[in-house]
């Protein structure tokens, strides 16, 4: 559903967010029930996504504030973040911790370099790095995002040498800070995706954290005996999205087609995805129903006019 808001400039239609430009100063970014995998928006929506996804990242962005600057200032509704418009750089940042999803299945077939970061011989999936290391991507409008050396960053001027420096800085301290998170909720951050811009000249944080669809978590307790009997890892993330969607012979490459989702399969990745909510911030998850559109057009435009 598409809203109307005072002072709108301009509406962008993302994968699985809505963003919506006020006065060419804010944002408000309304979080759907839309889903997405290897790039590819798929048919049905997941009921309460969309809210379990901005309440976990307004929550992150507002504990992680003392980090790095932030875009967010206030959610006025379970699924919505009203936050500054920030001038974004064309790459997002991932952190990986251990060699799982799209880097074991690279160095699966016989990759040893990933985004310029050698890699040694003889890793097994799911194992831990010596130190966290960086893989950046692309940031593609359409289409799917490649991978990009560190160094071909630079090369191409896509961002400065100084200011990847320090956004390669911050999001160790971010992945940090996750870690730490997770580790008290019996969790492991393994990997997650950063996306950072300026604004006013100053770094800043944008769209979601150390939420299921831009991290991957592992189950603490299990994860050494998985590891050494070679069994896969019992995991928080959309990761098991993904592996249905592999499993049933598509991964988003030409000629492919989505696979039919029933609807128990539908209410299972939101039973799921409430789990992961639960688990990750150690809260009851409420669901929340979405109001009338006009009631809703009528709450974000009372915070909007306070601006």
């Amino acid at each position: 559903m598409e809203y109307s808001f005072i002072n709108q400039t301009k509406f962008y239609k993302g994968k699985v967010r809505d963003v919506y430009t006020i006065a060419d100063k804010y944002l408000v970014m309304v979080a759907s029930d839309r889903i997405s995998a290897f790039d590819t928006v798929l048919p049905k929506a997941i009921p309460f996504k969309g809210q379990v996804l901005n309440e976990l990242a307004f929550d992150f962005l507002g504990k992680t504030k003392h980090i790095v600057k932030n875009w967010s200032i206030v959610s006025p509704f379970p699924t919505v973040t009203i936050g500054y418009k920030c001038e974004a750089h064309k790459i997002e940042v991932v952190v990986r911790g251990y060699l799982a999803g799209h880097s074991w299945r690279e160095y699966q077939i016989g990759k040893r370099e990933i985004c310029g970061v050698h890699l040694p011989d003889g890793m097994l999936e799911n194992q831990k790095f010596e130190k966290p290391i960086i893989t950046p991507t692309t940031k593609a409008d359409f289409g799917h995002d490649q991978d990009i050396s560190k160094e071909e960053i630079i090369e191409q001027n896509i961002v400065s040498k100084i200011e990847l420096e320090n956004i390669y800085a911050k999001a160790y301290k971010l992945f940090e800070f996750g870690t730490e998170h997770a580790k008290k909720q019996g969790l492991i951050l393994v990997d997650t995706k950063y996306e950072f811009g300026k604004l006013n000249d100053e770094l800043c944080l944008m769209d979601e954290i150390h939420t299921p669809d831009s991290s991957r978590y592992f189950i603490e307790n299990n994860y050494q005996k998985n590891l050494n009997k070679n069994l896969p890892q019992e995991q928080l993330s959309k990761e098991f999205v993904r592996q249905w969607l592999i499993a049933n012979n598509f991964q988003g490459k030409e000629n492919q087609k989505v696979p039919e989702m029933s609807e128990e399969w539908v209410a299972e990745i939101s039973e799921k995805y409430i789990h992961l909510f639960e688990k990750i911030s150690g809260e009851k998850f409420l669901k929340v129903s979405l109001t009338s559109k006009r009631e809703f057009e009528n709450k974000i435009n009372s915070v909007i006019d306070g601006f």
